[in-house]
Order: structure tokens, then sequence, then C-alpha cells
């Protein structure tokens, strides 16, 4: 069979490209679901999520109903999302509450609990390969008093400017060693091990999958000329005005859902009274084809 992602296969990759740039969404409402009850989508709402998904690998729900943690994860188990990534900060469901945690020196080791901007990234790039995170939900309780809006880019629209721009720059980024996760101690020893691996992959379905931060800490580049130059493209590519970004401020009530699509936040400014809180869910799985 043809696989577009074969840099030996440039018809199958023509013909890719022509669909994925005539499917693409482009204008953020676009992407936005309405659905009445979250823990039971009716067969209309649960087929525009996944068309949205099929396009861009992302589509934004908008309920009025109340979620929690249990919710999230119902919502999941109707589109595919089945085996959660429960890390060690997250809650009995295995449902992450990210908000900013003052008075607790653990979480505020780690920015997604801090009021800070969070540069573009993947979720879980620090992964062990069996465990990469293919799916997510970020669902909003409560957005911060100001800012705090993310940006969000389909990694196949990632891949697929790299390649226009030089095949070179995403066989660099394929590579099994291209970029290592140092790894992570505390006072009982390692924590988490290094993990090197590729930026661009295949999973056994034989989709896209991405795995990258823009942070220049606790990270390292493979250091030769190509890894160099494709990291540089890259960064130039994220920091564009590239019509396929989308600036999003989640409300109460929203959510994205996604295959772990490029994605950062700004800084932003709480309410003390009201602060921000999202319900974050991250998967093992891909959201189903169908």
């Amino acid at each position: 069979m043809s696989n577009p992602f074969d840099l030996t296969d440039n018809g199958a990759y023509q013909r890719w490209r022509e669909r994925k740039l005539a499917q693409a969404i482009t204008a953020p409402d676009d992407l936005i679901v309405e659905i009445a009850d979250p823990a039971a989508l009716i067969a209309v709402e649960r087929n525009e999520l996944l068309a949205r998904c099929r396009r861009s690998n992302m589509a934004i729900y908008a309920t009025r109903a109340d979620m929690d943690e249990r919710t999230v994860q119902q919502l999941g188990a109707q589109l595919g999302l089945l085996r959660l990534d429960a890390n060690w900060l997250a809650g009995e469901q295995g449902v992450s509450r990210i908000a900013v945690h003052p008075g607790d020196g653990v979480r505020q080791a780690y920015i997604p609990y801090t009021d800070r901007a969070i540069k573009w990234h993947t979720d879980g790039y620090y992964n062990p390969p069996e465990r990469q995170i293919r799916g997510m939900i970020l669902h909003c309780v409560r957005p911060a008093a100001q800012s705090g809006e993310n940006r969000l880019l389909d990694h196949e629209i990632a891949y697929l400017m790299l390649r226009d721009a030089d095949p070179e720059f995403i066989r660099a980024l394929s590579a099994p060693d291209a970029m290592t996760i140092p790894e992570r101690t505390d006072e009982q020893g390692v924590a988490r091990a290094a993990q090197t691996g590729p930026v661009f992959s295949l999973d056994d379905g034989g989709n896209l999958h991405m795995r990258y931060t823009a942070r220049t800490r606790s990270i390292a580049w493979k250091q030769d000329e190509a890894t160099r130059a494709a990291v540089a493209q890259l960064e130039r590519l994220l920091d564009s005005d590239l019509p396929h970004v989308f600036h999003t401020r989640l409300k109460p009530g929203m959510g994205l859902l996604c295959n772990n699509v490029l994605h950062d936040r700004a800084a932003f400014t709480d309410d003390p009274a009201q602060p921000r809180l999202l319900f974050r869910a991250r998967y093992l799985d891909r959201l189903s084809a169908d």
C-alpha cells in the first residue's frame, strides 16, 4: 500500500497533500460542535466531532451541562478514547485538574500548574514509546480572569509545511535519536529515565504522530547540521502567521478534543475568588476513525 509519509513515495504524498489542504478547517469557529449531554452523545453530535477530527485532528465541543472528571472520561469513551495515561499528579479518575497551586511546592515545579506561558509542544513528549499520548481532552471549567488563550496547529499541517520546504527536514526529525529528554531525578533517585526518540513517527495504523517541545531547557537535540536546520525551520514555522494556526480561549463548558496536536498557552492572570480550572485527560488512543 502507498504511504504518504514515505519520503520515497512522492506520488502518495502529493495525493494526500491535496486532500489534506482541501479538507482542512481554516476558521476556528468551524471547529465548534454544540453537544447536549457529554455523557450520552447523540449520533449527529458524535459524527460531527469525529468529522472535524478527521479533517484537522481536533474539534472543540461546547456544552451547558455540568462536567466533572467522570463525565470527561465518559465523553472520551464514546469517541474511542479508553486508555487513560494517568500521570502521578492526576486524580482518582486519571484526569488532571489543571489549576494554579500556590501552596503546593510539588505542582508548582511543573509549568501547567502555574500561570506562566507554555511554549509550543505536544503532550507527553517525555513518555516512553509504549506510552505515547495519542489523544487528549482539555475541558474548561473556569477560564482565567485575563488571557490564558491557546494556539493550536494540526501536526499533519506542520509536517506538510516542513516537507514542502525540504523533505530533508522530515528525514532529520524522523531519526530515532532526533530528540532526547534527559532523565528527571528526585530525592529517591531517577524518577523518569531519559527518553530518546523521533519527532515524527507512525503508529501501528499508519497515522502520523508528533513528539515535540519548544522548550530550550531539559531537552537535547541531536547535534548534527541536518537536525539543527530542521528544528530551526520548525521554530520559524511556529512563529509565523500561518492561516492554519487557531487562536482560541476556551469558555466554561468548552473543551478541546484532539489527536495530540501542537498547542501552547499564554500566561494568564487569575481571579483568586474564581481561579482558572481545566480538566485534562490524556490517552494512549487516537480518536475513533468512524
